[in-house]
């Protein structure tokens, strides 16, 4: 084998990754003292190699190949050696250098001319191989056959070590830190984390043999119907998982049928949330099938989906023979009068049904006229009912009433953004008179005004059941303010009022101010977005420098509030010992710093002397 000489030209042979054996030493690049211009050795005679096993193993890099006309060698292949010598010979006839046979060139010494024109090439090879692309260059001179890699001339450097393998080792490394928390936590948060059906399929084998995690968070992470799969075997033998979130992951029919499947034979999940998974009336059917079968499902929660009519008779039928589930979600749906009515006839023959949501369904007038039918022979005990933001009007109401007088169970009802008007809520107030289980109504956005609040406060001197009333968004103005608080200085048991949006105005403030001076059983108050003012911020404040005992929390927000307002509710702090105010939200309102200053010193002032914590929200 003959030295290696000072050449005019080289061969770079295109090869990626591991290529030809060879059991010639390394021949590592030169540095020339003298003349500092970089010298090569003949890469044909002597191949840049690392010894392996006994065996030397070439280390080619592909990008050489490119870097001389512009594209990809035509040979494809990894290690192609008459593909680099082809784009070789076409580089140098373009460029007009000059080309001697290698013979000649390890036998003879190179003329000065010849060997700086060959130098020169070389420098602006290595030049566009160590130098970055200029931005908004469209040229493919530097692109490499993988994303990622970066290729250099020493041997055992062209690893992946790119933004793409950055990514996929975190990726894998919190997969490992998901999989110890199942092992570890009863409650896991995977919520978010966009792993998709390659992770659902990695941590698979983890939640299989779990004997810690009761409730996990799957929810918006990419999962398909494809993904799915990976549950099959897992949920029918693990036993102590009860609480599975599956909400946001878009897997549709597909992956109803597949987790319904599953779920037929399993006795541990009671929690399965499918909220927003683009279900629609078939996979309900799948779902409903799986409801006939399952006997430890107690929650099933499929808000936000595409479920009709058709999805609605179907979950109907899955409740006629399902005997354990207690609430059922279907907000959000398109359900209609007819959904609803069909849905009614499977609510009439379960006996284990306790909460139904509904909201959001179009039910209408003659939707929830079908619907408290099939609740008034129903033969267990509803205890919550959300029909809210249902285009239910005064018609509506009037069933709605009817059932009010009749339940016996019912403890929470929902009639939030609806349209029942004055005329409905005067029908709700009569049936209260009558009804003795509701602790909480919310009738917010029925455009209620004076009239149908004062109906609603008469009940409250009688009824000593109700705690919480929500009426915002209503436009009951001063008047109805007044009504309410009337009543409510020395009768009834409301612990929470919520008047929001309602229009009271400074003069309303006034009566909200009075009536703090009186009730004891009054913890939380919302008065957001009444235009208070200052006006009535400073009534408040007065009142409270009053005792009282029981107020624990006070929501001012969106109320045009000014540093005059803020000033006297920090002196009403200090000045009252026995305040038990431990939340006041002041947010989006027009506060400047000395406003909040005040404030803080306030809430400070009141932990240094009787180390009460006050929450301030600005």
């Amino acid at each position: 084998m003959e030295p290696p000489a000072m050449v005019s030209s080289c061969s770079l042979r295109p090869a990626l990754g591991l290529s030809s054996l060879s059991s010639t030493p390394l021949i590592p690049f030169k540095y020339h003292r003298c003349r500092r211009l970089l010298s090569f050795p003949l890469i044909d005679a002597w191949p840049v190699s690392r010894r392996r096993g006994g065996s030397f193993v070439t280390l080619v890099t592909k990008a050489a190949a490119e870097v001389f006309d512009g594209r990809p060698s035509p040979s494809g292949g990894a290690g192609g050696r008459g593909g680099g010598r082809r784009v070789l010979k076409q580089s140098q006839t373009q460029m007009t250098t000059p080309s001697f046979p290698l013979k000649e060139l390890a036998s003879s010494v190179v003329p000065a001319g010849a060997f700086l024109a060959a130098t020169f090439v070389l420098w602006k090879v290595v030049e566009k191989l160590l130098m970055p692309k200029p931005k908004g260059s469209t040229s493919t001179v530097n692109k490499s056959s993988l994303p990622g890699i970066k290729w250099f001339f020493s041997p055992g450097t062209n690893l992946q070590s790119g933004p793409s393998l950055k990514i996929e080792r975190e990726s894998r490394q919190k997969l490992n830190e998901f999989a110890k928390e199942l092992r570890t936590f009863r409650n896991v948060d995977m919520s978010g984390r966009n792993f998709g059906d390659d992770g659902l399929f990695f941590l698979a084998e983890s939640l299989g043999y779990n004997q810690a995690a009761e409730e996990v968070d799957f929810s918006g992470n990419g999962i398909t119907a494809a993904g799915l799969k990976a549950l099959d075997g897992v949920l029918q033998t693990n036993t102590v998982l009860k609480t599975l979130n599956l909400s946001g992951n878009n897997f549709g029919d597909e992956g109803a049928k597949c987790l319904s499947d599953i779920l037929m034979v399993n006795a541990g999940i009671q929690k399965l949330q499918l909220n927003s998974t683009g279900l629609g009336d078939e996979g309900a059917k799948f779902i409903a099938d799986m409801l006939k079968k399952n006997s430890t499902l107690r929650v099933l929660e499929l808000n936000n989906n595409m479920i009709d009519f058709s999805g609605f008779a179907s979950l109907a039928g899955g409740l006629l023979e399902n005997k354990a589930i207690r609430s059922i979600h279907l907000n959000g749906n398109y359900g209609g009068a007819l959904g609803a009515a069909s849905l009614a006839k499977g609510i009439e023959g379960n006996k284990s049904l306790r909460e139904l949501h509904l909201h959001g369904n179009n039910i209408g007038n003659e939707g929830i006229r079908a619907l408290i039918s099939g609740l008034s022979a129903h033969k267990g005990k509803i205890t919550l009912l959300d029909i809210g933001n249902n285009e239910i009007g005064p018609k509506g109401a009037f069933h709605v009433a009817e059932y009010i007088k009749k339940t016996k169970s019912l403890l929470w009802l929902n009639l939030y953004m609806n349209d029942i008007g004055d005329e409905g809520a005067e029908r709700i107030a009569d049936a209260l008179k009558e009804n003795r289980t509701i602790t909480t109504i919310d009738l917010g956005g029925n455009n209620i005004h004076a009239r149908g609040v004062s109906a609603i406060t008469k009940v409250l001197k009688d009824n000593s059941v109700l705690t919480t009333l929500e009426l915002s968004y209503n436009p009951i103005g001063p008047d109805g303010a007044k009504d309410i608080c009337e009543v409510l200085k020395f009768h009834g048991k409301i612990e929470t009022l919520k008047l929001g949006w309602c229009q009271i105005g400074p003069k309303g403030a006034e009566y909200v101010a009075d009536c703090l001076k009186y009730n004891t059983t009054l913890t939380t108050l919302d008065l957001r977005a009444n235009g208070l003012g200052d006006d009535g911020a400073v009534c408040l404040a007065r009142s409270l420098k009053i005792v009282n005992e029981a107020l624990t929390s006070i929501d001012l927000g969106f109320n045009e509030i000014r540093d005059k307002g803020a000033f006297a509710l920090a002196q009403a702090l200090k000045a009252n010992e026995d305040l038990a105010v431990a939340s006041l939200n002041l947010a989006s309102n027009f506060l400047t710093k000395y406003g909040q200053v005040a404030l803080t010193e306030a809430r400070d002032h009141v932990f240094e002397m009787s180390e009460k914590e006050i929450n301030i929200y600005f």
